[in-house]
């Protein structure tokens, strides 16, 4: 099978294409050939986006909203196909797979219903016999720039509020995960989404996502993907004047003080931090627990990742899947070592497996440090992998401190049962996501996440939000004095 790219509503030819091998993490099997484009296809995609945005700016929002239910209901309708190839090009177990897909299902219909929303302003003019508004405007054309650990969630993060705000796009899958690209592509042909409205273009960020950033016509660039790639993306948009909205890394942490539910956290911890075997920007990464409570929670938290089930992820009974590809497993590898070096204590696993049936994939164990110091390499650094740090506190201030410390600030968790701390931790943790008595991943799409400092540069996906990254605010007045009127002049 190989892929091609979707542009102006039809299949790219293949001709003199370049492609690379599509495969699967958990046994090592060829699932398809995807393209690798060039600067001369992104073009392709740019002029068909930019022909079909001047009829789709004209198409009222709410019938702009129809075509996200029809995607909406045929995603529901082919739940259980999606998550398969999702699983099997990912690598992230079945019952994930499932969730990734009700995610992109339920922002189908939450942002179809902003058709009838997209609420501007209207405000009294300082000025007698004039009206004062704001309204949303689409932008253009925009490009979409998604990873491969949630292909399917976050691209419908970002294509769904640019296609009802009365955009077309251009997305970029990541090279790894590039079937759930094409299956979206199905379903947008099938329910008739306008030709050029959604283009799909495969290939490399150095060559893809870096013509899409240059081209002239690409007002807006959504990049999620690691901070250091990110900060490149930054600094090129910059220079075209882009509009660039970023979602990157994290070190989220979960905080478990001396009165929290040890059985509750353990269980946030285990879903949080080896859940799509790490590789979320919202995995936990550390584990910053009250001098008081730390041996208990270690030693529940070694019992129960020995029940942590490790495998392909069309297997139900398997918890943790694989990681991606082999450089990712070895940068894992990298940092189990610096923990070892940096003096941590290596309470459980750190293993790789690579007998029997794990023997074709790339398979690590879930693995906890403790003794961990808050300031060394394994506690400040993002692994992208199955690896959590103990970090001993005293108090509730140095969990904050320590929490913060990091440049990173995406999501946080403290497990407690004092309100006081709760809402303390609330204010203080210097994060964009802040959970109590949760863990640190989960989120609801019709709230915005992202992250500060190191994690994102103000922008957020989901919620109401991100119409914010897809659309400029324009402020009418309509003067009907039938006079000049001077704002701050005549307004005596």
């Amino acid at each position: 099978m190989q892929l091609n790219n979707y542009i102006g509503g039809s299949w790219q030819s293949t001709e003199g294409a370049d492609y690379t091998a599509v495969i699967n993490p958990a046994n090592g099997e060829q699932l398809a050939e995807v393209r690798l484009s060039t600067k001369e296809d992104v073009d392709l995609a740019v002029q068909a986006a930019k022909k079909a945005q001047k009829k789709w700016v004209l198409v009222p929002a709410p019938k702009r909203a129809d075509f996200l239910y029809e995607i909406g209901r045929v995603m529901k309708e082919r739940k259980e196909h999606l998550a398969q190839v999702l699983t099997k090009e990912m690598g992230k177990v079945i019952e994930e797979a499932r969730g990734e897909v009700q995610e992109g299902i339920d922002m189908a219909f939450y942002m179809a219903g902003e058709g009838r929303r997209l609420f501007g302003e209207t405000v009294p003019s300082e000025l007698q016999d004039k009206f004062a508004m704001s309204v949303r405007a689409p932008i253009g054309v925009v490009g979409l720039i998604t990873p491969w650990n949630f292909p399917v969630a976050i691209a419908t993060w970002k294509s769904f509020p640019a296609i009802v705000a009365g955009n077309t796009f251009i997305w970029k899958p990541a090279t790894e995960t590039p079937m759930m690209a094409y299956e979206m592509a199905l379903i947008f042909d099938e329910v008739g989404l306008p030709s050029g409205v959604a283009n799909i273009v495969f290939g490399s960020g150095s060559e893809v996502g870096t013509a899409m950033i240059e081209h002239p016509d690409v007002r807006v660039i959504s990049f999620t993907g690691s901070t250091e790639t990110g900060r490149h993306v930054a600094e090129l948009g910059g220079r075209h004047l882009k509009k660039v909205s970023l979602e990157m890394g994290g070190k989220n942490a979960v905080i478990v003080m001396e009165d929290a539910d040890i059985d509750l956290a353990v269980e946030g911890i285990l879903w949080s931090a080896f859940g799509t075997a790490g590789q979320r920007c919202t995995a936990c990464s550390r584990v910053i627990v009250h001098k008081d409570v730390k041996k208990e929670l270690e030693q529940k938290l070694v019992e129960a990742m020995e029940g942590l089930t490790i495998g392909d992820g069309l297997d139900e009974s398997v918890k943790v899947g694989p990681i991606i590809n082999q450089q990712a497993l070895e940068k894992v590898q990298s940092y189990i070592r610096i923990g070892t070096e940096e003096g941590a204590k290596l309470l459980a696993g750190g293993r790789l497996l690579t007998e029997g049936a794990l023997a074709k994939g790339h398979y690590v164990e879930p693995t906890l440090f403790t003794d961990v110091k808050w300031d060394s390499r394994l506690a400040q650094e993002e692994i992208f992998g199955p690896v959590v740090s103990l970090i001993e506190v005293a108090d509730l201030d140095e969990a904050i401190d320590v929490n913060n410390s990091v440049k990173y600030g995406l999501s946080s968790s403290i497990f407690s049962r004092d309100i006081n701390k709760a809402f303390r931790a609330q204010r203080d943790l210097d994060t964009g996501i802040v959970y109590v008595n949760a863990g640190t991943t989960g989120a609801e799409i019709h709230l915005p996440f992202g992250g500060t400092k190191g994690t994102g540069n103000g922008h957020r996906d989901s919620g109401v939000a991100a119409l914010d990254v897809f659309t400029e605010w324009k402020s009418i007045y309509v003067d009907y004095s039938g006079k000049l009127q001077r704002a701050q002049i005549d307004t005596d």
